[in-house]
C-alpha cells in the first residue's frame, strides 16, 4: 500500500501534469501533449498497479479470486 505522504505527490503531480496538458493543447506541438499525457497515464496507474499487487501478495494460498475455476479447468 503506498504511504499517504507518496499519496499526496501522487496526486499533486496529477494537478500540475493535468495543467501543463490543458496549456500544451493550446500552445505546443501534439507530440508535447501526447508525451505530457503518457505521464499522467503512467501517474495514475501507479496506485492502480500498487493496489492490485497488493491484493495478489496478501491472497490465500490456493485462492481463485474472482477468477473461479477460469484457470484451473484447462
Amino acid at each position: 500500500m503506498l504511504s499517504p505522504k507518496v499519496k499526496e505527490e501522487l496526486l499533486e503531480a496529477q494537478s500540475h501534469l493535468r495543467s501543463a496538458l490543458k496549456n500544451s493543447a493550446v500552445n505546443e506541438k501534439t507530440y508535447i501533449c501526447k508525451q505530457i499525457a503518457s505521464l499522467l497515464h503512467a501517474v495514475e496507474s501507479i496506485e492502480k498497479t500498487e493496489d492490485m499487487m497488493d491484493k495478489l501478495e496478501n491472497r490465500s494460498s490456493g485462492d481463485t479470486g474472482m477468477f473461479g475455476n477460469f484457470f484451473t479447468d484447462m
